[in-house]
């Protein structure tokens, strides 16, 4: 045994259980990096989208053809003008039916712009709480790993009559990467959990404001309406 072994080598000459350990975090860490990225770049789209569109909202344009502009992409809307679509239809439809009931139509079109803004947050979460698990037991998995690969190792030791320490360490070695496999699946997920949380938070706030200010614009309308009537 050399001492420039490599780590595939290590690979090879590891148990089938420590090796199913260190294929699992691999997977694990590959399915990770594809979920940061994927909703590093989702998050950041929806950033610029509700920047993008309180800049359009807060222009000066009547309310009424701001709608009909996001009414003809009804089917890509999100974020903000989800928000939006869905507070001014609800806005609409009920205030025909209802106009002297400002207090009912403005109670509708609150519930339905709190409903749009917790599927905007659900779709914004999408995989954290994968992110938020790998970050969670990929040490254990890995430490598993270490702890089978090592007994492994001591066990083959005890079945030679001259033990050395040059005929232990591979396999003590081998274990230790199960270790730092289990890190490195680890570290990023709860980096990226923590960021994109935080991220998804301020997006969910930012929502929720927009949504307030929007209800107070609607129900001076609701009112303005019922005192012509």
């Amino acid at each position: 045994m050399t001492a420039d072994i490599s780590f595939f080598d290590l690979f090879l000459q590891a148990s089938l259980l420590v090796k199913l350990v260190m294929l699992t975090l691999l997977g694990m860490s590959v399915i990770s990096w594809a979920m940061i990225i994927k909703r590093s770049k989702a998050i950041k789209q929806a950033e610029k989208d509700a920047e993008d569109f309180e800049d359009k909202f807060w222009s000066g344009n009547d309310l009424s053809i701001v709608y009909q502009g996001v009414k003809k992409r009804k089917d890509e809307l999100a974020g903000n003008e989800e928000i939006f679509y869905s507070g001014f239809t609800e806005f609409a439809r009920l205030r025909k039916s209802n106009p002297d009931s400002p207090d009912f139509v403005m109670e509708a079109t609150g519930r339905a712009m709190r409903v749009a803004v917790a599927r905007e947050v659900d779709d914004l979460e999408t995989n954290l709480p994968f992110l938020a698990t790998v970050g969670s037991i990929s040490p254990y998995i890995g430490l598993f790993g270490t702890v089978w690969g090592i007994m492994h190792a001591f066990i083959a030791l005890g079945e030679v009559k001259q033990a050395t320490l040059a005929m232990v360490a591979p396999g003590i070695a081998e274990a230790l990467i199960a270790t730092a496999m289990g890190l490195f699946a680890a570290i990023p997920a709860v980096m990226a959990y923590n960021s994109l949380s935080n991220k998804v938070g301020k997006l969910e706030h930012s929502y929720a404001t927009f949504s307030e200010e929007f209800h107070t614009i609607l129900h001076r309308q609701a009112m303005a309406s019922k005192e012509q009537h």
